[in-house]
């Protein structure tokens, strides 16, 4: 398979791509800077310069024509809240709309539980972020891609379980960045579950068994 991943070089974006390249397939990494660059080729991928804000949609299909799928995990990370919504929000719908015009069905998108830290302090640029993802998401559902959208809880960076609940909807928790990218690389693969909104904590559940219930159900 091959695979065009926007935020190759975050924290799931990377692992992800270590997965995917170990099982053989290839990685296609959209990245900003020589830092991030150098990121995505050390984690196995193939870099390419790219921009979501500059970018335009033609710009966009351009590099993503040949592959067979896109993974879009980026974000703007409390950069402020008009990169939120150049980013998260019209970044995303760009990328929709470039993997329909190049030819490229499937769409994983990465976005955000529903309930995130709803228990802490609510600042406005977090509830603009909540805003806009959820418009993002609502975008994407009523394209004719071929989309799949996962919501993880808080990401953690300590080493995963291999195990996760996951499902149409589930309570709020923490999830490892190592199981959302074991998830990621296991949904890629799994072709039947297709347009549908999955939630992902962390669980007693091992990842290759949740994907595959899912996509029976």
């Amino acid at each position: 398979m091959k695979v065009f991943q926007i935020g190759a070089a975050g924290g799931v974006g990377r692992r992800l791509t270590q997965l995917l390249t170990a099982r053989g397939d290839f990685v296609t990494g959209m990245h900003r800077g020589p830092a991030q660059g150098e990121t995505v080729r050390a984690a196995g991928g193939n870099p390419v310069v790219g921009d979501l804000i500059a970018d335009s949609v033609e710009d966009l299909a351009k590099k993503m024509r040949g592959h067979d799928a896109v993974v879009f995990s980026a974000g703007a990370h409390g950069t402020g809240q008009d990169k939120t919504t150049l980013i998260d929000g019209r970044g995303l719908q760009k990328t929709a709309d470039a993997a329909a015009l190049a030819g490229v069905s499937r769409f994983v998108l990465v976005s955000v539980f529903p309930d995130a830290l709803r228990d802490g302090e609510r600042s406005e640029g977090f509830e603009h972020y909540i805003k806009v993802k959820k418009t993002a998401d609502v975008y994407l559902t009523r394209t004719d891609l071929d989309w799949l959208i996962v919501r993880p809880g808080t990401l953690l960076d300590t080493p995963g379980t291999g195990r996760v609940t996951a499902g149409p909807a589930v309570e709020y928790g923490d999830v490892h960045r190592d199981d959302v990218a074991a998830f990621l690389d296991a949904v890629l693969h799994a072709p039947a579950l297709s347009r549908v909104i999955v939630e992902l904590t962390s669980g007693d559940t091992p990842v290759a068994d949740a994907v595959a219930r899912l996509a029976a159900a």
